[in-house]
């Protein structure tokens, strides 16, 4: 079995390849070659934590087998100085179920997410977005702005965080990275107005900003609330939108951002058009105007995470990274 390190990971994985194996896992997912439950949630109500375990195989071309552990402490940052998300991920044999890997999954974890959204962007934003709207400064944040930039030509980021210090060296930090300017926002409507691309990355648990903002042709990404009482879109804004998300099964058990609406009657479920992987596949239209407000509600699936640690493990074995153990 391979031990890969959180530095073993970040040495190896690339935006570039996280983007491919989740494009590609979805495409599967929509074939129907995909097997996963739906994540088993515990709550850890002493601490304010959450654990969630999420296995899947994905089968055809790829055929990746694993789980991911994933625990989610929103009090982590300020209180313990740790990450909000950490994870571990194992993958394993699908031929024999013999282990292959155990990996760091928290870098993972942010990079499959951010790979989701610029997946969604390259289907859905318009072709000649260049300005980003971003709320969140965190590490989600920053794989979400990542990918973007890897699928759109993005000159331009504005971000808005509470904490005004923490978006302050968000965007000094990502400018340079991704070769941006990366610019703090003063208020929600500064960071929506005149963005082709809005990014909700945040832990609020309600609306971040007015869906009365948004103009024809945006394009917005919802990855922070991912609990039936928790959302960061209000309903006009859904109701504003084609509706993609990662999968509806998944959206109509977690997705506050649609389920509380709807329980409103404010729309239907048919509202939601179409999941990723069956755009990626060519089953449903994507984008149909640069008029059109498109929306893609994440919540995040294990096929994410399997895939993207098999290509993490190819590209560990190819360059001698990691130790190899006996249990």
């Amino acid at each position: 079995m391979l031990l890969l390190s959180r530095e073993d990971v970040e040495s190896v994985l690339t935006m570039k390849d996280a983007i491919g194996a989740v494009e590609e896992a979805f495409r599967q997912y929509s074939l129907g070659n995909v097997r996963m439950p739906v994540r088993v949630s515990v709550a850890v109500e002493r601490h304010g934590g959450q654990m969630l375990t999420m296995p899947a195989y994905v089968g055809g071309e790829m055929s990746a087998l694993g789980q991911k552990v994933v625990t989610v402490y929103p009090e982590n940052p300020t209180r313990h100085n740790v990450p909000t998300v950490l994870a571990t991920v194992q993958l394993l044999n699908p031929e024999t179920g013999e282990c292959l890997a155990l990996m760091d999954g928290t870098y993972l974890t942010a990079m499959r997410t951010g790979a989701a959204g610029g997946i969604a962007a390259k289907y859905l934003a318009r072709k000649d977005s260049r300005s980003v709207g971003l709320f969140g400064a965190g590490v989600q944040a920053g794989t979400q702005l990542e990918a973007v930039t890897e699928v759109r030509k993005i000159e331009v980021a504005k971000v808005f965080d509470i904490m005004t210090e923490r978006a302050n060296q968000f965007c000094e930090r990502m400018s340079k990275k991704l070769n941006i300017d990366a610019r703090p926002a003063k208020t929600p409507e500064e960071t929506v107005r005149g963005s082709d691309i809005i990014i909700c990355a945040s832990t609020s648990r309600t609306p971040v900003f007015r869906g009365e903002w948004l103009q024809g042709g945006m394009h917005i990404t919802a990855i922070g609330a991912y609990t039936p009482d928790t959302r960061e879109l209000d309903t006009t804004t859904v109701r504003r939108s084609k509706v993609v998300v990662d999968s509806r099964e998944a959206a109509f058990k977690e997705a506050g951002d649609l389920l509380i609406p709807i329980a409103e009657k404010a729309f239907s479920p048919e509202h939601i058009w179409a999941e990723l992987g069956e755009v990626v596949a060519g089953k449903k239209e994507g984008r149909a105007s640069d008029q059109e407000i498109t929306l893609f509600k994440s919540l995040g699936l294990a096929l994410q995470d399997v895939s993207t640690a098999l290509v993490t493990y190819k590209k560990a074995m190819e360059r001698s990274k990691g130790t190899v153990v006996k249990i």
